[in-house]
């Protein structure tokens, strides 16, 4: 079977839908032998910023000469990012021949296991295979019953609270909150910033104290004499919970060290800039309400009061209303598209819904939309998924989009 048609019967999977829950995940991961005892596992959850605060943990681990694993979801371009060995996406011909194992082994099963369970287990199996150190894990959603919350931690991480996915993780703070913590671990040391909202912040010391994990809170960002390789004050958060997580595990690690591995790090369509001769693009993955307010915050920050052309374009789960009113005030106008999944949503269908004013305009193929911006700024913005696309639009993907439901 060829790699495209491995990973076809993968996310053939997805219309089975999501199955929270950690005994089908349990039941892969010991058919796989899976046995992560032997790695430090580096656990993150959170509503925004958990990607970004896996990448600032990978680089250090990395730059002080770990080998690492680091399991992500969603991908922006193709299925191999998920799935990084010092931070290098795997190769297609080893992901092909963990599907094809992965199929043979769950063919005659009765509960057949979800697309996000079968590719925990490939994760997981192909680390273990690569003979990786140091694991880095981020939740898929939510984390009590996520898959990855299968694994022992030796430590775990929460970066932030908003409402997402309340579908299934519950329409509070205090809920989401309550799934985020579910991660915690007896006995496990647990890090979360400060900032979180009070009602989110109860919960999660109440999980600290149910469960025995020594709770960390990070009092204030790095300082701004650390150099980022992330762009935007909020990442001055995200780096801090790192540094702590790595100062509780790692306090042999050099300053020197931590200080290049931050300075170093990349997670592609976070305020990625494009610069070309007479226009400037900005990918950003923001995809809910939150991280809509902190991509305008770090706007300012790099351009001031210059306004973009907006490409704007969402998924169909998503609060579309909300996020493009903390948006459309930045834009000089606005070009609605569509994102290129099943999940997404027409253009012409947010342009009824969220209002068009004059200069606006829908075109549903992004490349079409970005070519007619020909100069000035541009920002892309709305969906991760849209984020992908515009990455192989640009030319910065190195690989064809792969549209996925998960």
């Amino acid at each position: 079977m060829k790699s495209s048609e491995a990973l076809a019967w993968l996310y053939g999977v997805q219309p089975f839908g999501i199955k929270l829950g950690l005994e089908g995940t349990r039941r892969l991961l010991e058919a796989l032998e899976v046995d992560t005892s032997g790695l430090k596992v580096w656990h993150v959850a959170g509503t925004n910023g958990k990607g970004s605060v896996c990448a600032f943990l990978e680089s250090v681990l990395r730059v002080s000469g770990r080998r690492t694993g680091l399991f992500s979801s969603p991908h922006l371009v193709s299925f191999a990012e998920r799935i990084r060995v010092d931070f290098q996406p795997v190769d297609p011909a080893q992901i092909n021949r963990g599907i094809l194992a992965l199929k043979d082994l769950v063919q005659n099963w009765e509960a057949h296991p979800t697309f996000f369970e079968l590719t925990t287990g490939l994760a997981l199996r192909t680390f273990l295979d690569e003979r990786i150190e140091d694991l880095v894990l981020e939740t898929g959603m939510g984390g009590r019953l996520d898959s990855t919350n299968a694994v022992n931690s030796d430590v775990a991480i929460i970066t932030s609270i908003s409402l997402d996915h309340q579908k299934w993780l519950g329409d509070t703070l205090g809920e989401i909150a309550a799934e985020k913590a579910g991660i915690f671990k007896p006995g496990v040391p647990a890090v979360v910033p400060t900032n979180l909202p009070p009602e989110a912040m109860e919960v999660i010391q109440r999980q600290a104290v149910a469960t025995g994990s020594p709770l960390t809170i990070v009092k204030e960002p790095l300082p701004r004499d650390w150099a980022l390789g992330l762009r935007g004050a909020h990442q001055r958060w995200n780096a801090a919970l790192a540094v702590t997580a790595l100062r509780i595990l790692r306090p042999d690690l050099d300053e020197s060290v931590v200080r290049r591995g931050l300075e170093e790090a990349q997670w592609p369509a976070r305020f990625q800039i494009f610069a070309e001769a007479e226009r400037t693009i900005v990918v950003d993955g923001a995809h809910n309400p939150a991280a809509a307010a902190v991509l305008v915050e770090t706007w300012r920050e790099e351009f001031g009061d210059r306004r973009p052309v907006l490409i704007f374009g969402t998924v169909g789960d998503k609060d579309a209303a909300s996020m493009f009113s903390v948006l459309r005030p930045l834009a000089s106008r606005v070009i609605f598209t569509s994102v290129p999944t099943q999940r997404g949503r027409a253009g012409v269908e947010l342009s009824a819904e969220l209002g068009m004013e004059p200069g606006d305009a829908v075109i549903e193929d992004l490349a079409a939309a970005l070519a007619q911006s020909t100069s000035g700024l541009v920002l892309v913005a709305g969906s991760l998924y849209l984020a992908g696309k515009a990455l192989e639009c640009l030319g910065g993907a190195g690989a064809a989009f792969e549209p996925s439901l998960q």
